[in-house]
C-alpha cells in the first residue's frame, strides 16, 4: 500500500491541519495568518468596508501594477473574474494565493475596526461568495417528492458545500464518530466535507448497514448501504462534483495514497462508535465516472452469538458442535463474502476456548476480538500470508487453528498437513454448496487422498432475512407457488405461511421496525456435509460432485433449501425469500432427492410408513 508522503501532523481540527491537507488535495501552497497584510488595504485605493465585501486580503505591497491576493480556496473563476475586473479600475493586477476564508475574514474584521458604512452608488455591488453547490434538496419542493417517493434523506442539509476542494480532516487512530461529527458541525473551520463523510458513517453505522458503496454516476455521486444483504438507496444523490473530494477525504482516513486514482487500492479505517471500535475496510476501483468507493463495516467489539442463537436446527446444531470439539482434522466453512462464515466459525472457537487450549487464528483481516486466543492479521506488504503464517503457527505448540480464508494451494495443503498432524483446523472456502467444496479442493491442485484423510465435515451457509414480526401478513400460498418448491398444498394445510408487509411511499405508511421494507435481521441457513468412510473412499476416488452429493443426503444431510423451508414453516422467513436466496434447479432436485429418501414405504403394498412403526398397518408386513 503506497502511503501519503510522510509529514508531521498538527493536531486534529486545528486550521493548520486543514492547510495541510488542502495542499495535498488542490496540490497548492496555503497561506497562513501571518502572511496576511490587512495593514496595507488602506494604501489600494478601495475602502476598507469594501475589502471586506469582497473577502480578499493583501500579502504584500503592490509591484509593477501587480497586487499578491490571498482569496478562499472555493472560489471558482467568475469570482476570480469579477475581483479582476474592480481592481484593473485602480490600475491593479491580481495574482491570487489560497488561504483559508475564515482567517481572511479574521484579518479583515481586525483592520475594519469602525462601524461599517453602507456602500456608496459608485462602489457598487460587492461580488456574491461562493455559493454552495445546489444539491437535490435545496429546493424543499424536490425535498418533499423525494421524501414522498422513496423516502430518502438529504445528506448535504445544513452544509456550506465549496464547488472545489475540501478541507479533508485527519484524525486519530481511535476517535469518536459522534463526537467528531459533532465538533466538526459547530467548528467555525470544520470543513462541509468532513462533516458529510462523518454523517455517511454514522448513518450506516446506526441503520445497521454491513456495506457502504459510494459510486460516481454520469450526473451525480449514488450513496448506498447494504443492510440485510439488500442494497438500498437512504439518501438524495450527491453533485457529482463532490466525488473528488469525498474520495479523497476518505482515502486520507484509510492512510491511502490520494495521488493514485488509475489503481485500485485497499486500506482501513478505524474509529469508535458508542463506545465499540469499528473497522471500516476500505477498497477503492477507478471507473468511468470517478474512483468508487467500497466499505465493509467490521464491529470487532460485537457480542459474540453462539450456536444455540445462530442455529435453530437441533440436529445441525449438534452435529456442528460435535465437529468442533474432535481433537484433530479439519472442519470447511463454505458460503459466498457475508454469508456469515467468520461467525459460525468464532462461535465455534468460543466453545473450544479454554485455558487448557492454544487456539490461535490468522484473518484478513480480524473482525472479531476474542480474549484467550493469539489472532494474527494477515500483512502481505511484509511477506506474512495465510500459508507463511500457519507454518509459524505449528512451531507454537498449537492445539486449534483459525485460517480466515483458504484462496490457494500453498494455504490449502499447509492447512491439511496441519489437520493430518494432530492439530484442528478450521477455515473458509467459497463455493456453493457443501459437496462442491471437494472439487474446489481438487481445482485448487490438493491431492484427493489428503482431502479424504483430513476432511471432518463440511458446512456451506447462507444468510435470509427474517420477516418483520410487528407487520408480517399470514395468507394461503397459491399451489402454483408452492410446486415452485416442490411443495403440495395438502401437505401443507397446517403451516401458516408468511409474507412482507412492504408498505407505500409516503413516511407514514412506514413500519418503524423495518422502515417499510417487510424484514428485520437475518437468519442462518445451514447445509453440513459429515464426512463417513463410504464418503471419504468416494473422494479419494475422485468420486463427481453429485455422487458425492448423493452420499450425503442417503446419510441424513438436509440441503440449504430444505433448512430455508423449514424457516419458513416455522414463521421465520418467506418463500419469496427463500426464492431470492436459495432456490435454484440442482437445489430444488437435491431437496427432492433427499424428501424420496426421508419418506418411508412399505415394500409389500407401498403405503407410507413412520419411522416409529415396527410393521405396515395396512397388510402387517414387518419392516
Amino acid at each position: 500500500m503506497t502511503r501519503t508522503p510522510s509529514r508531521p501532523v498538527p493536531l486534529p481540527s486545528s486550521a493548520e491541519q486543514e492547510r495541510l491537507e488542502l495542499e495535498l488535495l488542490l496540490g497548492q501552497p496555503m497561506l497562513g495568518p501571518s502572511q496576511l497584510r490587512p495593514d496595507l488595504l488602506s494604501e489600494l485605493g478601495l475602502p476598507l468596508h469594501r475589502w471586506r465585501q469582497l473577502g480578499a486580503c493583501p500579502t504584500a505591497s503592490p509591484r509593477a501594477g501587480e497586487l499578491e491576493l490571498a482569496i478562499p480556496h472555493h472560489w471558482n473563476d467568475e469570482q476570480k473574474q469579477r475581483l479582476s475586473l474592480e481592481l484593473e479600475e485602480h490600475d491593479l493586477r491580481p495574482r491570487f494565493q489560497l488561504a483559508l476564508a475564515e482567517e481572511i475574514q479574521q484579518a479583515l474584521e481586525r483592520a475594519v475596526a469602525t462601524p461599517e458604512p453602507a456602500p456608496s452608488a459608485q462602489t457598487g455591488q460587492p461580488p456574491d461568495p461562493a455559493p454552495a453547490p445546489r444539491t437535490p434538496s435545496s429546493d424543499p419542493a424536490q425535498a418533499r417528492a423525494a421524501a414522498r417517493t422513496s423516502q430518502q434523506r438529504s445528506l448535504t442539509k445544513d452544509l456550506s458545500l465549496p464547488n472545489t476542494g475540501s478541507v479533508l480532516q485527519e484524525v486519530s487512530d481511535l476517535e469518536d464518530l459522534e463526537v467528531s461529527a459533532s465538533e466538526a458541525s459547530s467548528s467555525a473551520n470544520a470543513s462541509p466535507i468532513v462533516s458529510l463523510v462523518d454523517r455517511i458513517l454514522i448513518e450506516a453505522l446506526t441503520s445497521g448497514a454491513s456495506d457502504i458503496h459510494i459510486e460516481p454516476q454520469e450526473q451525480s455521486l449514488e450513496i448506498r448501504f447494504r443492510i440485510d444483504g439488500v442494497l438500498q438507496k437512504h439518501f438524495e444523490d450527491l453533485p457529482r462534483g463532490l466525488t473528488p473530494a469525498v474520495t479523497s477525504r476518505l482515502k486520507i482516513m484509510a492512510d491511502l495514497d490520494i495521488a493514485e486514482r488509475r489503481l485500485p487500492q485497499d486500506g482501513r479505517i478505524r474509529r469508535m462508535f458508542r463506545g465499540r471500535k469499528m473497522d471500516f475496510r476500505v477498497s477503492t476501483l477507478p471507473s468511468r465516472s470517478g474512483e468508487k468507493v467500497v466499505m465493509r463495516l467490521l464491529d470487532s467489539g460485537a457480542t459474540q452469538l453462539g450456536l444455540d442463537t445462530l442455529i435453530t436446527d437441533i440436529p445441525a446444531r449438534q452435529t456442528l458442535r460435535e465437529l468442533g470439539s474432535k481433537p484433530y482434522g479439519m472442519v470447511l466453512v463454505t458460503g459466498p463474502t457475508g454469508s456469515g462464515k467468520s461467525t459460525t466459525l468464532y462461535a465455534l472457537l468460543a466453545e473450544r476456548n479454554d485455558p487448557g487450549i492454544n487456539i490461535s487464528t490468522v484473518e484478513d483481516p480480524i473482525e472479531y476480538t476474542l480474549n484467550g486466543i493469539t489472532q494474527t492479521q494477515v500483512n502481505r506488504d511484509k511477506g506474512l500470508d495465510f500459508a507463511t503464517a500457519l507454518r509459524a503457527f505449528m512451531r507454537q505448540d498449537p492445539d486449534v487453528l483459525l485460517v480466515g480464508e483458504t484462496r490457494d494451494l500453498e494455504t490449502a495443503k499447509t492447512a491439511i498437513e496441519a489437520a493430518l498432524t494432530g492439530h484442528l483446523v478450521m477455515t473458509t472456502l467459497h463455493c456453493n454448496d457443501a459437496a462442491s467444496a471437494i472439487a474446489r479442493l481438487d481445482e485448487m491442485g490438493v491431492e484427493p487422498f489428503m482431502v479424504s484423510a483430513s476432511l471432518l465435515g463440511i458446512v456451506s451457509q447462507r444468510l435470509v432475512r427474517r420477516v418483520c414480526v410487528n407487520c408480517r401478513i399470514s395468507y394461503p400460498p397459491s399451489q402454483e407457488e408452492l410446486s415452485r418448491f416442490g411443495l403440495v398444498a395438502s401437505r401443507e394445510s397446517e403451516v401458516t405461511f408468511y409474507r412482507a408487509n412492504i408498505t407505500g411511499n409516503t413516511v407514514e405508511d412506514c413500519c418503524p421496525a423495518c422502515n417499510g421494507t417487510g424484514y428485520k435481521g437475518r437468519v442462518g441457513v445451514y447445509e453440513i456435509l459429515r464426512m463417513t468412510d463410504p464418503i471419504a473412499a468416494a473422494v479419494a476416488k475422485r468420486q463427481t460432485t453429485d455422487v458425492i452429493r448423493r452420499m450425503a443426503l442417503e446419510n441424513g444431510m438436509k440441503t440449504l433449501l430444505g433448512y430455508g423451508l423449514q424457516l419458513v414453516r416455522e414463521g421465520h422467513t418467506t418463500l419469496a425469500e427463500v426464492e431470492r436466496m436459495l432456490l435454484t434447479d440442482s437445489s430444488l432436485e437435491s431437496e427432492r432427492r433427499a424428501r424420496s429418501l426421508s419418506t418411508l414405504t412399505c415394500d409389500n403394498c407401498g403405503a407410507g410408513l413412520h419411522e416409529d412403526w415396527l410393521e405396515c398397518p395396512y397388510c402387517l408386513t414387518s419392516r
